[in-house]
Formats: C-alpha cells, sequence, structure tokens
C-alpha cells in the first residue's frame, strides 16, 4: 500500500470514529505499528490529525466546538461527495470555495486537478491547497495556487467572515463557486444557519460562472435562518443520496444537475 493512500486512510478512520489506537489502525491497514507511528508522525506534522498517548484524534485545529463535530458528522458520505466534485473541475479553473466541513475534504482532492486558482475565506483550506501544492511541485506535479480572504476571524471554524471578505471577493472572477450549506428545500433553496457565511456564500455566487452545492442527505428538506440562493441559481448539487421525490421534482424543474457520489 503506498505511503499517501494509507496515510489518506489513517485522516479518514480517524474522523470517522473520532479517534483511532495504534493498534487498530495497524489491524486494519496490514502494516506494522512502527510504520503507523511514523504515518501518524507525518500527518500531524502537516495538521491532519493529532497524536495522543497511543493513537490519533481529530487536530484541535478544528476546534473544539462545532465545527470539529461537523469533521465527524456524515464524514463517509462528505468523503464520497468530495472525491465525486473534484472530477468536476478541470485544470486551470478558478474556484471560490467557502468553509465547510464538506469543502475541506474537497479541498484534500484538489491536488488532482493542476494550474487551480482557489479563493477561498477558510484558513484550513488555503492551508490545505497550499500545502497540497507545495509538496506537488517539488514532485514535479499541479501548481495550484491560493489566495486567503482577510476579514474578521472566527476561531471555531478557522475562517474569515464580514464586510471585509465580500468587499474582497468582488475582486475576482472564478469559473466555479464551491458551497457547503445548511439546508435545502423546495421553497427557499439553499440556506445557512450563520448569517456571516450565507453573506459570503452569496458574494461568491455574484463573482461565479456557475455554481455547485456539496450537501449530504441530512440538509434535505429542512430549513435554515438564512437564505444563500435560490434553487434557479445553482447549476449543480453534488449529494450522497437522491433527494427525496417532491424535492427531487423541484429540483429538476429547476435544471440542476444532480449528481449522485458513488
Amino acid at each position: 500500500m503506498k505511503i499517501k493512500f494509507r496515510q489518506q486512510k489513517i485522516v479518514e478512520i480517524t474522523r470517522k470514529q473520532k479517534t483511532a489506537t495504534v493498534e487498530k489502525l495497524a489491524v486494519l491497514l496490514r502494516v506494522s505499528r512502527e510504520t503507523i507511528r511514523r504515518d501518524l508522525t507525518d500527518l500531524e506534522r502537516s495538521g491532519k490529525i493529532q497524536k495522543t498517548h497511543g493513537g490519533a484524534t481529530l487536530p484541535r485545529v478544528f476546534g473544539e466546538g462545532s465545527f470539529q463535530q461537523r469533521m465527524s458528522d456524515n464524514a463517509e458520505a462528505k468523503m464520497r461527495i468530495a472525491q465525486t466534485a473534484v472530477s468536476l473541475f478541470e485544470d486551470g479553473e478558478t474556484l471560490f470555495i467557502d468553509t465547510g466541513s464538506t469543502t475541506l475534504y474537497l479541498a484534500e482532492k484538489l491536488s488532482e486537478v493542476s494550474g487551480l486558482t482557489v479563493i477561498t475565506n477558510s484558513v484550513e483550506i488555503a492551508r490545505e491547497v497550499s500545502s497540497s501544492a507545495a509538496s506537488a511541485r517539488m514532485a514535479g506535479g499541479n501548481n495550484n495556487r491560493v489566495f486567503l480572504l482577510g476579514g474578521e476571524f472566527y476561531c471555531d471554524n478557522q475562517q474569515t467572515a464580514g464586510t471585509m471578505v465580500s468587499s474582497q471577493i468582488r475582486l475576482f472572477r472564478a469559473h466555479h463557486a464551491v458551497l457547503t450549506i445548511g439546508a435545502l428545500d423546495g421553497r427557499t433553496g439553499a440556506m445557512d444557519f450563520n448569517i456571516d457565511e450565507a453573506q459570503v456564500a452569496r458574494a461568491m455566487i455574484e463573482q461565479s460562472q456557475s455554481v455547485t452545492v456539496l450537501v449530504d442527505a441530512s440538509k434535505f428538506d429542512q430549513l435554515a435562518s438564512f437564505e444563500v440562493c435560490s434553487l434557479a441559481q445553482i447549476d449543480r448539487i453534488v449529494c450522497d443520496q437522491v433527494p427525496p421525490p417532491a424535492l427531487a421534482e423541484v429540483i429538476e424543474n429547476a435544471g440542476i444537475n444532480v449528481i449522485e457520489a458513488r
């Protein structure tokens, strides 16, 4: 098993279970405990996990509250969504990516695409794209670059938000706005629970040619406090399960391409 693939599996297992022991990882991945310990050291250095006595857990950089929980909730579905979504973007394109657990999973996959320009308000997404690009350049790979939008900083989810972020977004034009959301229904469309995050998403949509929403099935037919955009503004929805029939019909009538992750 190649080192990169094995380390990716370690991160996935840790996220699904929140903690993982060296012993269990060694058994699951069929390698020695010494190999797992070396992998954990590499992964902690890159910020993917946090080493503990005898194993690993989610890094503190994800915060102690809601964002850390969101990284664990429906982790397998979100990783499948990210793996499917990365194939939708072409070399040389410019992407707005907002803060979210699913978009962070996507950021980890973007090393598969070359020459991307990523504009984000997420410190973690910026760090992931930048570090992956640096590693890829050393190996003769992609030349992706990232712009981190500045504004008021929120520690829990490692993001910037507010009017400064929205103003800076208007300095860019992108092929795609790639967004995570808090809820989606047939009447309002995409919604979020945080007004600042909703405002950032709306600004990204205004400056983009197309809108791709990454959403797991738990968000369908739910309600959140702040509107992000109508269904008419969404071009693609990447999800782990197709929407319920009534919602699926409204989405189809809106001309949205629904892509189910496998």
